[in-house]
């Protein structure tokens, strides 16, 4: 039985119990709880509650509570207590956060159903939808963004951005540290995890003019739960302040980080059958390698059915496709054809699979206070990152890209007699610099029977180790020149107008070097210059009784740039290289009990402009809409809650435009033909929206998922806590053939303290549900599954001096 789940009608009771002591009461009975609460506040140690100025979401000092978009901040506390250790795990505390698998590598969260950004101190990073994961450990808090970034930072995507925040050694307040302080920690686990970390702060002192440091190295070497899967990675970050003298100061730093793991396809045969009872189809295909060098070249793959290759083109979708069209290149060997039980572990990956990158981030800050109204800020940015990557299956990529970025921020703030003015100009500039090579020709999942090796009969001569053959190799660049405005009104009558635009001229440069490509074509170099524009409105109310009701209409210029920050020269002929996005959100907030009950509830609706204007990878056009709710309760020194809900749809204009969707075909989508007879090879075309998906909506994005969790404080530094997140079923891919279930998940962990010693203890997925998470649903869902981790556990140690 496929396990269907209803909505959730105990969402509302649940939520009503966490917020009823401070909507419910009168204004007076909420200022008696205040006044009382007061006398003994509730301490929030981890950071629960987010009452600091998070300047990430527009660039001015405001709390979360009177920022009018959705948001989410989590400490590093809070992440070490939940035993979160990569970005996917965020989903517990940030609603609409799920994220789709990137062939298991972390990179990026999808926000709101949609590919999300990663910031690092506000600025945006290059592109990296899974080229290494994203290592959230270095972090002091991230936060998490839903909609477009402010205009300040310049294009951006719809869906929103993970700010990365990095351990710094100066407090918000400020000041510096006052005396040296550090840890080292330990954290080890199921699959022979080994993470080994140091970290060191203080303060100093050069020519007599104060400076803050802080220095944070991590190291790890773990196996994993999934079969020829390893990850290591090396990081160091540092930061340094510097007061130059009484109205200026500096902030200046970097991260260096080396990762070195591999993609991970998950099962490939994916059928009904498989996902429900684990039966997987096994059996080999006949050899292909015609020279006998151990791997299958593009040529003798194009050689193959007679000189048509395996992957047909079906214009009238799978139920077209005949066993007449199907010679024996695409079949099984009879002899070999048969059923197995799969276990989890059992994954699309050869021994000598590889994903490496290595990246580097360089940052410097100037602070200038000109006057107790005026100050200048000016931010200057620099990233590279080199990435590798090879799948024996038909898939590889190499390249090298960079990123400089300077923003002058000239802000003005000033109190008058009815109302507080804050305004920030900044001009910027921003230039990309890409070489990238990539070979996705001749990709065949269901060649490898996984429950043996990767063989001559699967392996593909991959165009990285060749230096040729490549499906695209471009080299490029292109620059953002932009000018921003942005300006907040906070009237002593509780209201507030927030507005901003953004002025971009956008060049772009980019040629296909078709000297290395697989496919005879004609070289192809394209340049264009373009302008933008971007514009943000927002309206909010604080009223007296603590409530925040709001509303932002946005429209946000983006450019479509690929898995490494690449623009297809096609694109910018085509004049799709730029597009625009807007936003429609309302909602409200509201902190109650001396702040220690936060909620916030919202409806949005966001949609690209232009139809036209995609990259599958990373930038797909969409229409979403959905709500939002978060509730963070402090309800004692002993007791936390917090709850993340969310309800989504979100459809792909694209495909909804044309009508239907390519895809590759898996084999319940062709239910009348004997898989046997085509698992050699890959059918795919167009599937027919009007058939089996009206709206087109986007699969692999569960519908409503909801987030419980709890901390509780025993005293003498021991505590608990458990998290339970609840996730709706979803189909596979777009053509809805192969439904992944409803799936509850169960964590749990305990830490206790002695002395400068920590200990936590964590275990996830404690009832060891079975669950699955689609990977590139609308081009590969009902090919590919990725089967999620079974029960495990973690034990982090750590010293404090």
């Amino acid at each position: 039985m496929r396990n269907k789940r209803k909505n959730k009608i105990w969402v509302l009771p649940v939520l009503s119990l966490l917020i009823a002591p401070g909507l419910w009461a009168e204004e007076e009975e909420v200022a008696e709880l205040e006044t009382f609460v007061a006398e003994e506040a509730v301490e929030d140690d981890i950071g629960i509650i987010p009452t600091g100025p998070i300047e990430s979401i527009f660039g001015f000092d405001k709390t979360l509570l009177e920022t009018p978009r959705s948001a989410s901040v989590i400490s590093i506390e809070t992440m070490e207590q939940f035993g979160i250790t990569e970005i996917d795990d965020l989903i517990v505390l940030a609603p609409g956060s799920f994220t789709q698998s990137f062939l298991g590598a972390a990179g990026a969260l999808d926000l709101r159903g949609t590919p999300g950004e990663v910031y690092f101190n506000g600025i945006r990073r290059l592109e990296n939808p899974g080229n290494y994961a994203t290592p959230i450990g270095a972090a002091d808090r991230v936060d998490i963004v839903r909609g477009p970034a402010s205009p300040i930072s310049g294009p951006s995507r719809i869906g929103g951005f993970l700010n990365f925040v990095p351990k710094s050694a100066r407090a918000q307040t400020g000041q510096y540290l006052e005396e040296p302080t550090g840890q080292v920690g330990y954290t080890g686990g199921s699959w022979k995890k080994s993470v080994l970390t140091a970290e060191l702060g203080g303060p100093g002192e050069i020519g007599g003019k104060e400076f803050g440091y802080y220095v944070y190295g991590e190291l790890e070497d773990s196996d994993s739960y999934y079969d020829n899967t390893e990850v290591k990675s090396n990081l160091l970050q540092a930061t340094f302040n510097m007061d130059l003298g009484d109205r200026s100061r500096i902030a200046f730093g970097g991260m260096f980080h080396d990762w070195k793991s591999n993609q991970i396809a998950g099962w490939n045969r994916v059928t009904q059958d498989l996902i429900d009872n684990g039966t997987y189809i096994t059996g080999s295909p006949y050899s292909l390698d015609g020279d006998g060098d151990g791997s299958i070249s593009h040529q003798e793959y194009n050689a193959a059915n007679d000189g048509a290759g395996l992957n047909p083109f079906f214009f009238m979708g799978p139920a077209s496709v005949s066993a007449d069209d199907l010679s024996r290149d695409f079949a099984l060997d009879p002899a070999t054809v048969g059923t197995a039980t799969l276990k989890g572990n059992q994954v699309l990956v050869a021994p000598d699979d590889e994903l490496l990158s290595e990246s580097t981030v360089l940052y410097f800050d100037y602070m200038y206070d000109v006057s107790d109204e005026w100050s200048l800020t000016n931010k200057t940015y620099y990233e590279e990152y080199d990435n590798y990557g090879t799948n024996a299956y038909g898939f590889s990529q190499l390249g090298i890209s960079s990123v400089i970025e300077n923003q002058l921020q000239m802000a003005f703030k000033k109190e008058y007699d009815a109302f507080k003015l804050n305004a920030i100009l900044s001009p910027s500039y921003r230039y990309t610099d890409f070489e990238r090579g990539q070979d996705y020709r001749n990709e065949y999942f269901h060649r490898r029977d996984i429950t043996g090796p990767s063989t001559a009969l699967d392996r593909r001569l991959l165009a990285v180790r060749i230096d040729d053959d490549y499906t695209d190799y471009l080299k490029g660049d292109y620059s953002v020149l932009g000018f921003a405005a942005l300006v907040d009104i906070d009237t002593n009558a509780g209201l507030s107008l927030l507005v901003g635009a953004r002025y971009d001229v956008i060049r772009l440069d980019s040629t296909q070097f078709c000297e290395k490509t697989v496919d005879p074509r004609e070289c192809q170099s394209e340049k264009d210059k373009t302008d933008a524009f971007s514009y943000t409105v927002s309206l909010s109310y604080n009223t007296p009784i603590g409530l925040s009701p709001y509303v932002t209409i946005s429209e946000q210029v983006t450019v479509i740039a690929s898995q490494m920050a690449d623009i297809d020269p096609g694109q910018i002929a085509d004049g799709v290289a730029v597009s625009s996005s807007e936003l429609t959100e309302v909602g409200v907030k509201g902190s109650f009990l001396n702040d220690q009950l936060f909620f916030r509830a919202n409806y949005y609706e966001q949609e690209r402009l232009n139809v036209n204007t995609q990259d599958v990878v990373t930038n797909q056009v969409s229409l979403g809409e959905g709500v939002e709710v978060e509730v963070r309760y402090l309800v004692s020194d002993a007791l936390t809650l917090t709850l993340a809900y969310s309800e989504q749809e979100v459809s792909n204009l694209t495909t909804l435009d044309n009508g239907w969707n390519y895809s590759f075909f898996g084999i319940d989508d062709m239910p009348h033909i004997d898989p046997a007879l085509h698992l050699g090879g890959q059918p795919g075309g167009f599937i027919r929206s009007a058939e089996v998906n009206p709206k087109a909506i986007r699969a692999g994005i569960p519908d409503r998922i909801l987030a419980l969790s709890a901390i509780y404080e025993f005293g003498n530094g021991t505590q608990a806590c458990a998290s339970v997140t609840d996730v709706t079923e979803v189909y596979s891919g777009y053509s809805q053939a192969v439904e992944l279930p409803a799936y509850t998940l169960v964590n749990a962990g305990f830490k206790f303290d002695v002395g400068s010693w920590s200990f936590t203890l964590n275990g996830k997925n404690l009832t060891d549900e079975k669950y699955f998470r689609s990977n590139f649903p609308n081009l590969f869902g009902g090919t590919i599954v990725l089967p999620e981790l079974p029960r495990s556990y973690q034990v982090r140690a750590s010293y404090t001096f």
